[in-house]
């Protein structure tokens, strides 16, 4: 197969990949090496302190949570968007934007094609009004559950998200705590977890980060909850630190209570083979398979008996499931495939609308043109 130039566009919120809590960057970065290493022409739009072994195209010197510099984050994202479409669009066979709405006024007028990967939710604000405006754009959704609230539009595939194996440690004789790991917001509920391992009198560390906007909730809701002899609360980690937390753990218990669309963390415990406990919402069921890597739970009592019955599951099961359905190279391998199928399907439909106009040139008289004159 020809080998293709494509544009990988990041958020600019956090380097590629990120220093400490980013999963989309995270999803980025190992796409985007994934396709080098099969032999593509990459162009990696992001910021400047990312690291990739692609073409970098930068707006901005460092990531926006992260760098020294203030910015307008949606000024300095269009004058990348503007970059990509007007100033570069030649050089590139196929586009696949991480932006997800803003992208789709520049990506719909033109005609190479743009693969839109949908990292949030849909169920909010005016997401479904803005994307019918454009229905015919190349979707892709990152669980199937994501599509149920904008459900008429051009979904084209689901693809799970995928990490290098190499970049985990699997560990078949954990500790004895249990894991909250992610960011401290209302819709994750670790206040929850915290009251879960008090009851089950089970010890729990906690790495999150806090957000300026969720400040006001970890002060009201979770800072009263940490000073407890069971609750370690270790901060936001860097990968390494995380990976020696997950692997070490008897198990990730994540009481979201939302409909998160993916998840990365369940998938980054399986890759050490730590059972997930999780509620039973947005991408969980897809994701984890209950009684086998881990337990879909709905009531506070079903928490406690997956707490109780986690260590009878195989953590090598859980370490084979990762590698099978959520391996990086399978996440490289379903976009690749998607990026020809729709070039395919691009081509064709340029040849018949060239064929069509060629048969109305042929087909009768020349007809004079109206001016259009402004008044």
């Amino acid at each position: 197969m020809k080998k293709l130039r494509i544009a990988q566009i990041a958020p600019l919120v956090e380097r590629v990949p990120p220093k400490k809590y980013g999963g989309t960057e995270r999803v980025v970065y190992h796409l985007t090496e994934g396709l080098v290493a099969k032999g593509h022409d990459v162009t990696l739009f992001a910021s400047g302190d990312s690291i990739t072994t692609a073409r970098l195209v930068a707006p901005i010197s460092e990531s926006l949570r992260l760098g020294r510099k203030a910015h307008s984050p949606t000024i300095v994202t269009m004058m990348m968007l503007s970059k990509v479409y007007e100033s570069m669009l030649r050089e590139f066979d196929i586009i696949h934007s991480h932006l997800e709405y803003l992208t789709l006024p520049y990506a719909h007028k033109v005609r190479v094609p743009t693969v839109l990967t949908m990292h949030g939710r849909l169920d909010i604000g005016d997401y479904s009004k803005m994307l019918g405006l454009y229905p015919h754009m190349a979707y892709v959704s990152i669980s199937d559950s994501q599509r149920r609230p904008v459900e008429d539009i051009n979904w084209v595939k689901t693809i799970y998200h995928g990490y290098p194996p190499s970049g985990f440690e699997f560990n078949d004789k954990p500790g004895d705590y249990f894991l909250y790991l992610g960011r401290f917001s209302e819709e994750k509920k670790p206040q929850q977890a915290i009251m879960l391992a008090r009851a089950c009198n089970i010890p729990l560390k906690i790495a999150a980060k806090i957000d300026p906007t969720d400040q006001g909730f970890f002060d009201r809701k979770i800072r009263p909850l940490l000073d407890h002899p069971l609750i370690d609360y270790v901060g936001e980690v860097d990968d390494t630190r995380k990976v020696e937390l997950l692997k070490n753990a008897k198990a990730l218990l994540n009481t979201i209570d939302w409909p998160e669309p993916f998840g990365l963390v369940m998938i980054e415990a399986l890759a050490c083979g730590t059972p997930v406990i999780v509620r039973g919402c947005g991408s969980a069921p897809e994701v984890i398979t209950h009684g086998k890597t881990g337990f879909i739970c709905h009531t506070r009592l079903d928490f406690i008996n997956a707490i109780h019955q986690v260590g009878e599951l195989s953590r090598k099961t859980c370490q084979e499931e990762f590698e099978r359905r959520f391996s990086a190279d399978t996440m490289v391998s379903n976009y690749e495939e998607l990026y020809y199928s729709l070039l395919q399907k691009n081509f064709s439909a340029f040849s018949e609308k060239m064929q069509n106009k060629e048969l109305k040139r042929t087909s009768g008289p020349l007809q004079p043109k109206r001016a259009i004159v402004f008044r």
